[in-house]
């Protein structure tokens, strides 16, 4: 079964080094769909146990399974527009509305 239009959470503004947490969930897709986030249009890289994450500067983990993108301290940096999008293999990925979150 194709994925709906996933929900998305995302917080409409934050405070500079706090922890957010931006979900996104859709449940009529079979096999269950994984999730990816984007930042003012551009995908999010899933941080790998390699040094290549820190290099890059990523201060979040995202969970491609449950959705969840999490921000152990938010920087103004990371103010911008989020969406996210669900796709499981069967038909078209579905995304969410973009929501801007201003740190």
């Amino acid at each position: 079964v194709a994925p709906t239009t996933p929900v998305c959470e995302v917080p409409s503004s934050a405070m500079t080094g706090t922890v957010v947490e931006l979900s996104c969930k859709e449940t009529e897709g079979s096999p269950p769909s994984e999730y990816q986030w984007y930042k003012n249009g551009v995908a999010l890289l899933e941080k790998t146990g390699t040094g290549s994450a820190s290099a890059a500067n990523i201060t979040y983990t995202m969970n491609k399974k449950s959705g969840t993108l999490l921000f152990n301290t938010v920087t103004k940096n990371d103010t911008g527009e989020y969406f996210c999008e669900a796709f499981n293999g069967i038909g078209l990925s579905q995304k969410c509305s973009v929501k801007r979150m201003q740190v």
